[in-house]
């Protein structure tokens, strides 16, 4: 989660639809019609209606460049990741991240003086993993969370409180599953993609700590892990569902009685059941625990490589910092997006109510951000080792005895490149 909407693929696959789209960058037309230098933009696919043609919108109206935006399906991370080494990639884009890789290859520019007067304006978590060295890497878009949707009266019929702990979620989950219904939607590889560490701050720990160790090198961790295999034994996991976490269908359709998802799912939820449902954090697991609600943002980058610098830049600044507007249009009006400013977020009447309201205290008071160190090669050793626990029974203390491993030698490796 980072928070992210997409599972991290091959980079051979990115690279050959990089190579497929050729050199439509979107610098050599297509823009908004000759208003100075042309730029390209990038955004990952959104599923929410709308989105698309908003960010075009914005595009439009700013009138000191020619700006260019692309809508990329697929491969996203890995795209813009093949794309920064390349003279062909965006001037601007958003960006999951960028890395510590990024920003130490010099890949990414520094947009710290863009924050003048407003840096403390800026949501502290999620500003945090773009910062490095005291520097600022990208501009945080909105606050995107995750939370637990259930349906109350399903809970209720089966004489079933909202679960509060990570036991009490498996038996939950077991009790509400009937013939059509499961009960519980954690994704269709079982969860691995869509909890990530999640688990891990249920459990009490972290991916890194402060001093940048391994922050799961504990025994809590295979225990909270062991207890997503049963949900997966005892069958009570949606599998192969028509779409996957990100969207509310599954729940929506009634095929679950409790899912995983995003808090940009919750108007469609509403729309079909009103007040029947609910939101939670991720329950705490076992006796150490704490309820875990993983939170993160996009941010809108510049690449070093870009001709104009100053003049992206510009953009970048006018867009995500200047117009407030926009920012509280894109957070708001397609689906449910916490505001990165503060101050737009306290004036967002839409998250002051019922169950957008709890999430957004969920966020607050549960909420953590994968830290800068936890980088790609981290994530997927981790996240390949989830998948096996849970849909292999893969013995949960040596695979994460081997993820340890790999951590460490990655949290080394970027530490030498940093001194």
């Amino acid at each position: 989660m980072t928070i992210s909407r997409r599972t991290l693929l091959a980079s051979g696959a990115a690279l050959g639809l990089l190579t497929a789209c050729g050199s439509n960058t979107g610098r050599d037309g297509g823009g908004s019609g000759g208003k100075g230098p042309k730029l390209s933009q990038w955004y990952h696919q959104y599923g929410e209606p709308g989105t698309e043609e908003a960010v075009k919108r914005y595009a439009a109206a700013y009138d000191k460049a020619d700006v260019s935006v692309q809508w990329r399906p697929g491969n996203y991370d890995e795209q813009t990741a093949a794309a920064l080494l390349t003279k062909s990639g965006p001037d601007v884009f958003e960006a999951n991240g960028p890395t510590l890789d990024q920003i130490q290859g010099g890949q990414v520019l520094d947009l710290t003086d863009l924050f003048d007067g407003v840096t403390d304006d800026f949501n502290p978590v999620v500003l945090a993993p773009k910062t490095h060295d005291g520097r600022i890497w990208s501009i945080p878009q909105v606050v995107d969370m995750q939370v637990l949707y259930y349906r109350k009266s399903l809970l209720s019929d089966a004489g079933r409180r909202p679960p509060t702990t990570l036991d009490e979620l498996v038996d939950t989950a077991k009790e509400l599953t009937r013939d059509k219904v499961k009960g519980l939607f954690l994704g269709n590889d079982g969860g691995a993609g869509a909890l990530g560490g999640t688990p891990l701050y249920a459990a009490g720990l972290t991916l890194v700590t402060d001093d940048g160790r391994v922050g799961f090198d504990d025994p809590a961790a295979a225990r909270a892990l062991a207890a997503l295999r049963t949900l997966y034994e005892d069958k009570s996991l949606l599998l192969g569902a028509p779409s996957d976490w990100s969207d509310p269908s599954a729940f929506v359709q009634e095929l679950t009685a409790m899912q995983w998802s995003g808090l940009w799912a919750l108007p469609a939820v509403r729309k079909a059941f009103g007040d029947d449902f609910g939101v939670l954090p991720f329950p705490a697991a076992g006796s150490g625990g704490k309820p875990s609600v993983p939170v993160g943002a996009y941010g809108a980058a510049v690449s070093a490589r870009t001709r104009h610098k100053k003049e992206a830049k510009d953009f970048v600044k006018w867009l995500w910092i200047d117009r407030t507007d926009h920012q509280r249009d894109f957070a708001l009006s397609y689906g449910f997006h916490i505001p990165a400013r503060l101050s737009l977020a306290k004036k967002a009447d839409a998250l002051t109510e019922g169950a957008a309201a709890d999430a957004v205290r969920y966020s607050t008071e549960h909420g953590y951000a994968e830290p800068l160190l936890w980088t790609p090669a981290s994530r997927v050793a981790y996240q390949d080792a989830l998948s096996r626990i849970i849909k292999s029974g893969a013995n949960p203390e040596s695979e994460l005895k081997s993820v340890v491993r790999k951590v460490s030698a990655e949290l080394e490796r970027v530490k030498k490149k940093s001194s």
